[in-house]
């Protein structure tokens, strides 16, 4: 059931950290991989990786997945390279730790259109494609700041939010189209992403200790798992949740 040889995957923000987790668990089923990311050395590096651990070298495309032109001939590329797609996981984003107060409104619309526009423009985009194939998984990835408030991420914070309602939506829109729609919200990951975090914020790393059952940090490896179940047959009468992979966080008191 967890078998993917012959499916098409594509990840966006798939050139590192989590995504390039995830990437690499689907790749280890057999899914053929297309990753996504702005930075080309980075997905150059990713490739490299990827073929280094004994996976076929995926393809590597350069976009911004906030622009709709961008990410069409990203799916064009797609389709010329390998004929269809099967598999989408939106993973692109990043975020900015401030104050609300602090934010201009630039950077607010900013970090809404990185952490959540980008998904709808790139499952839009992928639609037609996974129709013509007959199926399709997304998995969109929220976070903990899709449950819970943050003082210093108040835009990051309200675009995961909305990842878990646009994730809801999709599911009940696609269904009937044999496509199934479900978000993974990682808990506190040791990533480039949360180095920043700990630095910006002194006692973060003992208040995630503190609270978090499993007791540490989660590892980018951690979130492959839960990726392979969705994207693969085990799920087909799943759509429209949101798993929290977090090691215990959201639910210890």
């Amino acid at each position: 059931m967890m078998n993917l040889s012959g499916k098409v995957a594509l990840v966006t923000g798939g050139n590192g950290g989590i995504g390039l987790a995830m990437a690499a668990a689907l790749a280890d089923a057999g899914a053929t991989i297309a990753i996504v990311g702005r930075n080309g050395e980075k997905n150059a590096a990713a490739s490299a990786t990827l073929a280094r651990e004994g996976f076929p070298t995926p393809m590597a495309f350069n976009g911004d997945m906030t622009d709709e032109q961008s990410v069409a001939k990203i799916m064009a590329g797609v389709v010329d390279s390998f004929g269809r797609l099967d598999i989408l996981i939106n993973n692109a984003g990043t975020n900015d730790r401030k104050l609300p107060q602090d934010y201009s409104v630039a950077e607010w619309n900013g970090l809404i259109a990185s952490n959540l526009t980008s998904a709808f423009i790139v499952s839009k985009a992928a639609y037609p494609l996974m129709v013509k194939s007959g199926s399709g998984k997304i998995v969109n990835i929220g976070s903990l700041m899709s449950l819970f408030g943050s003082p210093k991420s108040a835009p990051y914070a309200a675009a995961k939010g909305g990842v878990v309602q646009l994730t809801m939506s999709l599911a009940t829109a696609w269904a009937s189209d044999n496509i199934r729609v479900n978000a993974i919200l990682p808990g506190w990951i040791d990533t480039d992403m949360t180095v920043m975090a700990r630095e910006q914020v002194s006692d973060l790393n003992e208040r995630v200790l503190a609270r978090t059952p499993a007791g540490r940090w989660g590892r980018p490896a951690d979130l492959g798992g839960a990726a392979l179940f969705l994207c693969s047959s085990a799920s087909d009468f799943v759509t429209g949740i949101s798993l929290p992979v977090d090691g215990g966080y959201s639910c210890a008191a």
